[in-house]
């Protein structure tokens, strides 16, 4: 029996989803710089967290949190991106109900788990510069792994509810998403009941997660500038700095095009659809592609590594 008549009043099925709305002649072709970006993306992922699993030296707070992104970027990218590209290439639209809700916890879950990371990995520095005879004792191993499981603990929690509200909201036969994947507001939006719930606390989650991990970063890299500031070395003052604004790039990267995703939804009726779809389908590819370059490559010790690893001894 096909999907489509499993139906109930209640909720379809299936959805349908669009992809980029009014781009679906085009959708083709963007495919390919998406598919480019979640192949470097999934390579440098994979790369950095098998360094950093293989060398004993790298098992350290800054590289466990660095293997945490890196792990977190590969749930977000595989949970998204080849559903979205086989719509644009195959136009196979159709996702399962219950899919779309797997989806849809996949994405704000992870979302959530990397800007707990990011948040980590700004007070590990501040620490690391700040008080570097203690940096180890304050954020030994077990603690790092605490702060860790807390991050991942706090998403599985504040997002499921997500899911859960949705999949009780009649959905009245609407099944068209004007979207590349199952983002909450996207499913929401064709609900034909009160979803006043989901749009309150979907407001209430975005606030406390996003709104305390960019106050814990924006303190601990103001408070590392101004440790770095008092340096006597002006290279050194430099090196941080420069190290400093990588970061800030990285950083920028993730939250600006989730905010605006985020505020689209609700504010920005005036900008163009496909332009709010092309910005929500980078937020999930640009930082998963940046952060192995940024955090990774750029760290010594893993540069290092790799080039231990590709140019051995001997050859």
């Amino acid at each position: 029996m096909s999907m489509l008549n499993a139906s109930t009043p209640f909720h379809p099925a299936a959805f349908l989803l669009v992809g980029i709305p009014g781009l679906e002649a085009t959708q083709f072709w963007i495919a390919f710089p998406f598919c480019i970006m979640y192949v470097i993306a999934m390579v440098g992922n994979v790369i950095v967290s098998f360094i950093i699993k293989t060398e004993p030296s790298l098992h350290e707070p800054m590289f466990f949190f660095l293997a945490m992104l890196a792990i977190t970027d590969l749930v977000l990218t595989t949970s998204t991106v080849p559903k979205m590209l086989v719509v644009f290439w195959l136009g196979s639209r159709e996702i399962g109900f219950h899919a779309c809700l797997t989806q849809m916890f996949f994405i704000h879950t992870f979302s959530s788990v990397e800007s707990g990371v990011l948040m980590a990995m700004a007070l590990d520095r501040y620490i690391a510069i700040r008080y570097p005879l203690w940096h180890y004792s304050i954020l030994s191993i077990p603690m790092t792994m605490k702060i860790g499981s807390l991050v991942l603990i706090r998403g599985v929690l504040l997002i499921s509810p997500f899911s859960i509200l949705a999949s009780r909201l009649p959905f009245c036969g609407h099944r068209l998403i004007s979207h590349s994947y199952c983002e909450h507001m996207a499913v929401v939006k064709l609900v034909c009941g009160d979803a006043r719930a989901n749009v309150v606390y979907g407001l209430l989650v975005a606030f406390v997660v996003v709104g305390f991990d960019v106050l814990m970063i924006s303190v601990s890299y103001a408070m590392i500038l101004r440790t770095v500031m008092r340096l006597p070395s002006t290279e050194a003052r430099l090196k941080a700095v420069s190290t400093c604004v990588s970061h800030t790039c990285i950083l920028l990267a993730f939250y600006v095009p989730g905010l605006f995703t985020f505020l689209t939804h609700r504010f920005g009726h005036h900008i163009p659809h496909h332009v709010h779809i092309m910005v929500a389908n980078l937020y999930l590819l640009v930082p998963p592609m940046l952060n192995p370059v940024v955090y990774g490559v750029r760290t010594k010790e893993i540069r290092d590594r790799l080039n231990r690893l590709f140019h051995p001894k001997g050859i």
